[in-house]
């Protein structure tokens, strides 16, 4: 616990400060990559977590909720705080690269949208990126020289981008909204059929003999790069 609030402090220590470089190391050891996309999570959290003026220590205090699951969404939850882990991540599927930070006590919030033409302008400032790009990325091609090539382009870039002014990058709304209830403790139980234990409330059946959503063959849902999906009994 006192490492973790250790931690937690040099990286409030790094938001007051303004120090953009430290943050965006900080994401990318959690990304495993650099591209601009996690420069711009890491200037929204910095931003939102500056005009909020509220240290996070993981209880819900400050919740972002992100409308997006891409590499911007990492650069929120590494600088924020919040996590899926913590109950203070919240994701809309809405496919926007956008995040609101709201402090819990008052509603206080600021609303952050990567602006429509960022991706466009940002190709127009390194035209030698965008064939790369649509190579490697959108195609999944390219030579093990060119992917060398590309992530040498794309962390430059991404170091680049922490010094392009934020309003051209954002449209930024300060707001005052209603969060969810704190996340509420449910006891575990052990599934009658396959033994694992799981939360009460993902279970079917008499609590004498539950069942757990993949052994009652139940649909659910599945967050993955595409987004979220209902898995049928069909599926599982």
């Amino acid at each position: 616990m006192h490492e973790h609030a250790h931690g937690r402090r040099a990286i409030e220590t790094m938001i007051r400060s303004q120090d953009l470089g430290g943050l965006l190391r900080l994401v990318e050891t959690f990304h495993g990559h650099l591209c601009p996309f996690i420069s711009l999570g890491v200037k929204a959290g910095q931003y939102a977590m500056s005009e909020l003026d509220r240290p996070n220590t993981g209880m819900e205090e400050i919740v972002a909720i992100v409308e997006c699951n891409n590499c911007f969404t990492d650069g929120i939850q590494v600088v924020t705080g919040c996590t899926f882990g913590n109950n203070a991540l919240i994701f809309k599927d809405l496919g926007k690269t956008a995040v609101t930070v709201a402090r819990r006590d008052d509603g206080r919030a600021v609303r952050l949208l990567v602006r429509p033409d960022y991706r466009e302008k940002m190709f127009a400032r390194y035209p030698n990126t965008k064939p790369l790009f649509q190579k490697i990325i959108g195609q999944r091609q390219g030579s093990a020289e060119e992917r060398h090539r590309f992530e040498h382009m794309w962390e430059a870039i991404a170091r680049r981008e922490l010094k392009t002014p934020l309003e051209e990058q954002f449209v930024i709304q300060s707001l005052t909204i209603t969060l969810p209830e704190y996340a509420r403790l449910v006891d575990s139980l052990i599934c009658s059929v396959c033994g694992e234990s799981v939360m009460a409330t993902r279970t079917v059946g008499p609590v004498e003999q539950p069942l757990c959503l993949e052994c009652a063959r139940r649909e659910h849902y599945l967050l993955t790069g595409q987004g979220i999906s209902c898995v049928s009994r069909e599926q599982t």
